[in-house]
């Protein structure tokens, strides 16, 4: 990946922090892998059963709009 896609990854990952965060959680990049970005959930984010409609609906959706090239945005612990 390039330098550019990371930018652009991490600047939609803080666009959506503050979201995330007032509900006690955050996000974290962890990786671009090809066209899959790998991040981390924490704080209240990481036992909510919610995250995993926080990551698709939230995360996922704004990266992928941001950042075409992306074709998908998964959780790792």
């Amino acid at each position: 990946m390039t330098e550019s896609i990371q930018k652009r990854v991490q600047e939609a990952l803080n666009e959506i922090r503050p979201q995330i965060q007032a509900d006690g959680g955050d996000v974290e990049l962890v990786s671009i892998e090809k066209q899959t970005v790998k991040v981390r959930l924490t704080g209240h984010c990481a036992g909510c059963p919610m995250a995993a409609m926080t990551l698709k609906n939230g995360v996922e959706a704004l990266i992928k709009q941001r950042v075409p090239e992306i074709q998908k945005v998964e959780s790792v612990k």
